[in-house]
């Protein structure tokens, strides 16, 4: 599987989660977001979606923001601890989408991923909480991560 991943906004290309995921056999586009304009990362980003064409896009807290806001986004989303409060106009997902935060998250709220997931009509399985901080960097959300991204792009079982 091929899977666009948006960092965070103190994060840069080659971190925990990508090179967790390309150790799971997936290629990994792993783009440079710049940090001082949500602008210039979401053009960087809706660039990397246009020439990756992946399977599943996954955005980490701001990189969350940029994921939600992109354009002719017909790929599932995970969107871990996603900051879109913060940064982007976008309030609403996709049904495609899975949500991955960490009750404990001391950066980005919980509830706002709850707001998120009943805003976007989504069901409360859809968001799944995991690990004990906001970067979720820990094996179990790693391992949910991959969870999400498999299940999101398996074809429907009949």
């Amino acid at each position: 599987m091929k899977i666009l991943f948006l960092h965070g906004w103190h994060s840069k290309p080659g971190g925990r989660k990508p090179i967790y995921l390309r150790e799971q056999g997936q290629e990994v586009v792993n783009p440079s977001l710049c940090p001082d304009s949500f602008e210039s990362a979401l053009a960087t980003a809706q660039q990397a979606l246009e020439n990756s064409r992946p399977d599943i896009v996954v955005g980490s807290s701001r990189g969350g923001a940029v994921a939600m806001n992109l354009k002719n986004l017909d790929v599932p989303l995970v969107l871990m601890c996603p900051a879109w409060k913060h940064w982007g106009a976008a309030e609403t997902v996709g049904s495609r989408t899975r949500i991955l935060h960490s009750p404990n998250d001391e950066i980005i709220d919980f509830s706002e991923s709850v707001a998120l997931q009943r805003a976007s009509g989504l069901p409360e399985s859809a968001l799944v909480a995991v690990g004990y901080e906001h970067r979720l960097a820990d094996l179990e959300s790693l391992q949910a991560l991959m969870r999400a991204c498999r299940e999101l792009t398996s074809p429907p079982q009949r």
